[in-house]
């Protein structure tokens, strides 16, 4: 664990509240999380990098002007789920002892969001988990998220849930209603954020045929349903009339079967992990988006692009039951002949884009941070929040807190 540049908590009166990033997604729906608690008199907002994917979180926080308190330093290549998590998990119980948060923030459902969890509830600290309730009603897919974030509700104190079907889900389970807050999802206060941003890399800036975005990374889809991934791809660019833009997952296999498969395909251009606001630019500019990643479903969804969903099962339902998604799973013919239906069909593929809305108004981070400040800064005397970014400082100002704690 490096030096942290977090301040020893000793005779704290502020509200210290620890944020706990890994990976891209959280680094990205965490941080207007981070801003809007820094702009409240009275809470102390720290961010730890976990050090799962310490290069992605950090430059996804720079978008946001943000930067890690702290930094776990894990070995270069961990062996395993295993060992990551064994790892994160003693390096984040000897921050928390050492730093003494008073309420623990994650995210979603990876090995990150796990450990911490674990190691806040080992701690006795309060658990926030962001983007709680989601579930595909299948333990091994995805996996391991599904189980992750089956476990780390039993560690929750507060569960802050992204849409309706989200906050019924935990009813659901059996979980107090005054324990569930429907704040949103903050990927749409993460949208509004870069929205000002001017994209710095742009693969296909001049481009006469309809565009393709293609992600395909989940460890469900690895071996023989990513190859069928693949093949479905160099198919649909032998078609001549579009154009296939695949970021390619950094894992060092994955690249290389892309590359073994479709290096020498013309109309398919293998791009390795862009900017978030480069991203985000392509995902506005796509005829058509081809995913196995939740955040990208998301994203998509909200702002109308529509989505062929390379699984079986989705724990997002939302942009399916909008209009604006299909599930196709990873069969190569099944892949193929969706896509082509859509190209050959341009009204049908106009009625897919519809923006779904059910991910919120983009202000779930200032509901998030005004439960946390409600439930647990009475304990503390007032104190003054942190200086926020000026650009995020003009969202949360014009915020409107109408997020409720769902009723009994």
């Amino acid at each position: 664990m490096s030096p942290p540049e977090t301040p020893k908590p000793s005779g704290k009166t502020a509200l210290a509240v620890a944020i706990i990033v890994g990976t891209r997604p959280e680094a990205i729906k965490l941080a207007p999380v981070a801003l809007a608690l820094r702009a409240r008199p009275g809470v102390e907002a720290w961010i730890w990098c976990s050090g799962q994917h310490p290069a992605w979180a950090s430059e996804m926080l720079a978008y946001f002007d943000l930067q890690p308190d702290l930094l776990l330093d894990l070995p270069p290549r961990s062996t395993g789920l295993a060992q990551l998590a064994s790892l994160m998990l003693s390096g984040m119980q000897a921050a928390i002892e050492d730093l003494r948060p008073d309420v623990v923030v994650v995210q979603g459902d990876t090995a990150t969001a796990f450990a911490g969890a674990l190691a806040a509830a080992y701690a006795g600290v309060p658990v926030v988990h962001v983007e709680a309730g989601l579930r595909s009603s299948d333990r091994r897919m995805p996996f391991p998220e599904e189980a992750h974030r089956r476990a780390i509700a039993q560690f929750t104190a507060l569960h802050c849930a992204p849409t309706l079907k989200a906050a019924d889900a935990l009813l659901a389970e059996g979980f107090a209603p005054g324990e569930i807050l429907e704040s949103g999802n903050t990927v749409i206060d993460a949208l509004r954020l870069i929205a000002p941003l001017t994209p710095a890399n742009d693969p296909v800036s001049e481009l006469g045929c309809p565009l393709i975005l293609l992600t395909c990374h989940r460890r469900e889809s690895w071996g023989a349903p990513y190859r069928a991934v693949c093949a479905a791809a160099r198919r649909l660019a032998s078609r001549n009339d579009c154009e296939i833009v695949f970021v390619v997952h950094p894992n060092p296999e994955l690249a290389q079967v892309a590359r073994d498969l479709l290096s020498d395909c013309p109309r398919v251009r293998l791009v390795p992990p862009l900017g978030y606001p480069d991203f985000m630019h392509m995902v506005r500019r796509a005829t058509l988006v081809l995913t196995d990643s939740g955040g990208v479903q998301e994203e998509a969804a909200a702002l109308g692009t529509p989505l062929l969903i390379l699984r079986d099962t989705t724990e997002r339902p939302e942009g399916v039951e909008a209009g604006t998604a299909r599930l196709i799973g990873t069969d190569e013919e099944v892949i193929v002949a969706s896509v082509q239906a859509l190209l050959d069909h341009p009204a049908t593929l106009a009625a897919m884009r519809i923006p779904c809305t059910q991910y919120g108004d983009g202000f779930a981070a200032e509901r998030i941070a005004a439960a946390i400040a409600a439930r647990w800064k009475d304990a503390r005397a007032p104190g003054g929040g942190r200086q926020v970014p000026g650009r995020a400082a003009q969202m949360i100002e014009a915020a409107a807190l109408t997020g409720s704690i769902v009723p009994a």
